[in-house]
């Protein structure tokens, strides 16, 4: 199978996907499956589906990963693609954070990535190609109070992936971070939130948070993310870093130019 033209061929290509059991990364199993990918999904979830196979696996635990990862490619005899989609959120004012609650989202959303990522590179560096996408958000550029943790988190998800691309780049592997902005899935539902200390914050956890998932449940389906993530799978080249749709790239670009102060006020105006 041959893709349009500026889009790598597919001979069977494989891939995995972190997270792939719901959202946006269940979206793009669902849209590589349907590029001709052979796709594995790595979830803890072990339930079966009808696109894919899945492999449960706690990305937090880089032994269970390898073994994953080795499975994928005993069976397979390659491994083309990385997309790590797993993650979640939490929410709470910073200083009543437990240290706990912090590191368990960033062992999830950066460890996790990198664990996979460290598995997979010797199967493609020995290949001498291959592409790694790791999902961001755009909440890496626009620090989001409140949700201070889930922006670090993507942060480093960005820091890495640009040193990372530069690492690999002699060995022919890619590697891109694409950051979604408001997203309409079960991430939603799924936030840990934590209301502590909201009547000494005037209530504007509770605000800032309701205002967030607000924007959520009106944002962009998942299914046009999927779809986007997947034209990044399959494109010759590839930028260091992408976020979706015209609004959100637009309000990258306005962070990156306006100066620190008053794109910070302009944050605390939207959610502080």
């Amino acid at each position: 199978m041959v893709n349009k033209k500026n889009e790598i061929p597919l001979n069977q290509q494989v891939a995995i996907v972190t997270g792939g059991s719901s959202g946006i990364g269940a979206c793009v199993v669902k849209e590589l499956y349907k590029s001709g990918f052979k796709v594995y999904d790595f979830s803890r979830r072990d339930e079966i589906k009808a696109l894919g196979t899945r492999i449960k696996t706690d990305v937090t635990d880089f032994k269970v990963v390898e073994n994953s990862v080795k499975k994928v490619f005993d069976m397979e005899g390659r491994i083309d693609l990385l997309v790590n989609c797993a993650g979640f959120g939490i929410s709470g004012a910073i200083e009543f954070t437990e240290e706990a609650e912090a590191k368990k989202q960033l062992d999830v959303n950066f460890f996790g990535m990198t664990n996979v990522c460290r598995a997979v590179l010797p199967y493609m560096r020995a290949a001498n190609k291959g592409r790694i996408i790791n999902i961001s958000s755009v909440a890496a550029i626009c620090s989001i109070p409140f949700q201070a943790y889930y922006s670090v988190s993507k942060s480093a998800i960005n820091t890495y992936t640009a040193a990372l691309a530069n690492e690999v780049h002699p060995y022919g592997i890619t590697a891109t971070a694409i950051m979604p902005g408001d997203i309409k899935t079960n991430f939603t539902t799924l936030r840990e939130k934590s209301f502590k200390g909201d009547e000494e914050y005037g209530n504007r956890i509770s605000n800032s948070v309701n205002k967030m998932e607000k924007d959520e449940i009106n944002g962009m389906s998942p299914e046009v993310a999927g779809k986007y993530i997947c034209k990044i799978a399959m494109k010759n080249r590839v930028k260091p870093l992408y976020a979706i749709g015209f609004s959100y790239k637009a309000v990258c670009v306005l962070v990156k130019l306006l100066p620190c102060r008053i794109a910070n006020y302009l944050l605390r105006k939207l959610y502080a």
